[in-house]
Parts: structure tokens; C-alpha cells; sequence
């Protein structure tokens, strides 16, 4: 009953999303109450919803904070001489711009954190897309591809973390066999950064620029202004707040604080140090709290989501009955059964969920089969490309937020990119022996 119910459940929000029938705010929250009522778990909702806010609250906070840092720094114009430095290298051409979003966010992604990955990535190439009339959905699924592979495969990164404290891995053990899939991956993206780069370039052409403005106007540019007030630069801070963003990457790779506190740290000195006038703090405070307030609103209708789907122990039941379902013939191809469930589930449940809650499950049943349990860590990290399309997700509700598109729209731009990346890292797994047949 559980498992139909969690099935239906996952489905219905899907559609609604994909459909657009109502905003991803409302279906993360109406969805999963009306089939938790359905369930008879009436009196236990709101302790649910609870819970699950309460689990997604430092992730509220690390976006908020981020979305202002990161927005006051980009006020300032400390992102123009990187623009101005790849507009010199790309000269307009859409492939190279698309193969050079690809590589800026793989390099970020080293630190293991979608939120800076995105930031930075969409900061330094947003105005480049707009200058020359690309459509940002390409930079978004090249965005998110990039974050999937590096930090979906690195150690350090969230899924891996998770899959090894879990099953009680060593680090290398996971990690060094999975370096060639890796670098498959890698090169993946960066074809399909060539394929929807030459696409573009079919449709706009090459747009010639001179020191970074449109000689040639393009007709479908999506904004023909300067993006930024000229008033509201402070060049002469440029080393100051570079050393600022450099140093709160740094702790946050050093796990010295929390990244919410050192973003709210980040922020503040950031905002008092380049706009020391209060109305005029009061003023970038407002221009960039709309993002801000979308981003948390969103990311705490996914904690109401987890919330329930968790407490009902729907994502239990859906775990179980997967188990149940695999023939004992099949045994031997219990990892290549994972890489490809991986898909389907990381999207609709939280990385928590999945690695918590299920990755142990599959690990209990692999050992049947003398199937290792690292085999069963590198296979549940497959799906993460698609994972990282999932309103569960709180940097994908930020990067469709920065770039002001429509989430259902992201998801089915990206869809077919994130399936064939998925594919191809496992069965590059499968090859190179990180998943093995028996």
C-alpha cells in the first residue's frame, strides 16, 4: 500500500511540475499532504512537515546568504574582468562560450558545492549570454552536468560523502577506480557542451564583440542594455573583495563553520565594506531579496515534500519492494540494477534519503550475491546528472531562480542530456571494472 502510494505520490508531483498545472511551491506542498491524508496520516502531518523543514532550515539559510554575498559582489563589478577575459578568448563564437561554461563550472565544482558552482558560474557567463542572445537553459544543463560529475564522483563531494560514511568505505577504495569514468564523464560533457554550442551558433551566428559590447546586433539577444549601473561599481575594491570570496571558499572547503554562517559573515562585510550608506544598503538588500525569498520558499516546500515522503515511510516501502522485486538470477547484476535505479529514484528523493535510507538496503542485498559494498556506492552515484535536475534539490531551485527560468521548462531542456550522461558514465563504469558483471 505504501509503495503504491509513495508511486503515486512521486508521479502526480512530476506531472504537475512538468505540466506547469501549478508552481513548484505548490505542488512540492499540496502533493505530498493530500496523499498523506490519503495514506491516514492526518494527526502526524504536521510533525512531519516539521521535520522536514527543520532538515532543510541550514540549507534555507546557506542559499540566502549566498544569494545576497554573491549579489552584492556582482554589484560591484569584481566578475567583469573575468567576463572581459573570456569575451576576449571566445570572440562571440556560441561553441567555444558553451564549451568554456562547461569547463569554469567543472573547475569551481572542485570544491564539492552546487551553490558556489552555480553562483560563480552563472555571475561570470550570464551577462556573456545575454550580450549575444544564447539561451540560458544551455548554460544551466551545462551548469548542472558539470556539478554531477565532479561532485557527484570527488570524495569530498555530498553523494560520495554520503555513500561512504554510510557503508563505512575508505575513500580511495571508492574513488581512485572510478578516476577513468571520471575523466569519461568529463569529456561527455564537454561533447554535449560542443553539440548545443553548435546549435546556437546555427541560430545566432557569431556575434562579433569589442571590448565586450555587440558590434553586429543579434535579433533574438535576449537583452540589448549593460546589465549593471555603472554607479554601483567599486573597482578600487576589486582586490578586497576577491580576497573576501577567496577566503570564505577556502573555510568552506576547511569546514571551519557552517557555509550559512560564513556566507551571512560573507555578506554583511561585503555589504559594509562596498556601500557603507545605509539607504543604499537598504537598496541592494531589496533588489536581491526576491530572488532570496523565492529560493527558500522553494527549498522549504522540498523539506515539507522529504518531510512527509520520509515520516510515512513511503521511501522505505519503495526501497523494500525494489529489493523484493529482483530475481535471484539477476543476482550477479545487482551494481548495474543500482546505476540504472539510481535514475529514477535520486530524482524524486533527497540525496539523504537515498544514500541514508536506501543505499544500505541495497548494499544488505548485494551481499548475497558476494557482491562488495563499494561497488554498490560507485553504482548509486550514476544517477546524480539526473538527480541534480529534481526540485529536491536546493542549488537547482537557485540556479533556475538566477537565470529566471522556469523550473518544468529547465527539466525538459535538460532531460535527455542528463539520461545520456547517466548512461554513459555507468556503462564507462562497467568497462573500466569501478562496477563489475560477475
Amino acid at each position: 500500500m505504501l509503495t503504491i502510494l509513495g508511486f503515486s505520490m512521486v508521479t502526480v508531483f512530476t506531472i504537475l511540475i512538468m505540466t506547469k498545472k501549478v508552481s513548484p511551491i505548490v505542488a512540492l506542498t499540496i502533493t505530498p499532504i493530500v496523499f498523506a491524508l490519503i495514506g491516514g496520516f492526518g494527526k502526524d502531518i504536521g510533525d512531519m512537515i516539521l521535520d522536514g523543514i527543520q532538515t532543510v532550515a541550514s540549507s534555507a539559510a546557506l542559499l540566502l546568504f549566498a544569494i545576497l554575498f554573491f549579489g552584492i559582489l556582482i554589484d560591484t563589478g569584481l566578475f567583469d574582468p573575468l567576463i572581459e577575459k573570456i569575451l576576449s578568448i571566445v570572440k562571440g563564437d556560441p561553441v567555444k562560450i558553451a564549451i568554456g561554461s562547461a569547463v569554469l563550472a567543472m573547475l569551481i565544482a572542485l570544491d564539492g558545492d552546487g551553490t558556489t558552482t552555480y553562483m560563480i558560474t552563472v555571475s561570470a557567463m550570464l551577462p556573456l549570454y545575454k550580450r549575444i542572445g544564447m539561451n540560458p537553459m544551455v548554460m544551466a544543463t551545462l551548469a548542472m552536468l558539470s556539478l554531477s560529475i565532479i561532485s557527484g564522483m570527488t570524495p569530498w563531494g555530498g553523494p560520495a560523502t554520503r555513500a561512504i560514511s554510510v557503508l563505512g568505505l575508505d575513500p580511495s577504495d571508492f574513488f581512485v577506480p572510478l578516476l577513468p569514468t571520471m575523466l569519461g564523464g568529463i569529456a561527455c560533457v564537454i561533447f554535449l557542451a560542443f553539440l548545443m554550442g553548435r546549435k546556437e551558433r546555427n541560430r545566432i551566428g557569431i556575434v562579433k564583440l569589442e571590448h565586450g559590447k555587440i558590434t553586429e546586433d543579434s535579433s533574438q539577444s535576449y537583452m540589448a542594455a549593460a546589465l549593471d549601473s555603472e554607479q554601483l561599481k567599486r573597482p578600487r575594491f576589486i582586490y578586497l573583495n576577491l580576497f573576501l570570496v577567496i577566503s570564505i571558499m577556502v573555510f568552506i572547503v576547511l569546514g571551519t563553520k557552517h557555509p550559512s554562517v560564513l556566507f551571512l559573515i560573507g555578506f554583511v562585510l561585503a555589504l559594509t565594506i562596498n556601500y557603507p550608506n545605509v539607504n543604499m544598503q537598504k537598496e541592494r538588500i531589496a533588489e536581491h531579496s526576491a530572488n532570496a525569498i523565492t529560493v527558500v520558499l522553494l527549498v522549504f516546500s522540498a523539506g515539507v515534500f522529504a518531510g512527509i515522503l520520509s515520516g510515512t515511510k513511503m521511501v522505505d516501502a519503495i526501497a523494500g519492494s525494489l529489493v523484493s522485486i529482483i530475481p535471484s538470477s539477476m543476482g550477479e547484476l545487482f551494481p548495474v540494477i543500482v546505476a540504472l535505479t539510481s535514475i529514477p529514484f535520486t530524482f524524486v528523493l533527497s540525496n539523504d534519503a537515498y544514500y541514508f535510507g536506501m543505499v544500505p538496503i541495497f548494499a544488505e542485498a548485494a551481499s548475497a550475491y558476494g557482491i562488495e559494498p563499494v561497488e554498490i556506492a560507485r553504482a548509486s552515484i550514476m544517477g546524480q546528472p539526473v538527480h541534480l535536475m529534481s526540485p529536491l534539490v536546493a542549488s537547482t531551485l537557485l540556479l533556475v531562480s538566477m537565470l529566471k527560468i522556469d523550473l518544468g521548462s529547465f527539466q525538459r531542456f535538460a532531460v535527455k542530456s542528463a539520461v545520456i550522461t547517466s548512461i554513459v558514465i555507468t556503462l564507462l563504469a562497467i568497462i573500466t571494472g569501478a562496477i563489475t558483471i560477475l
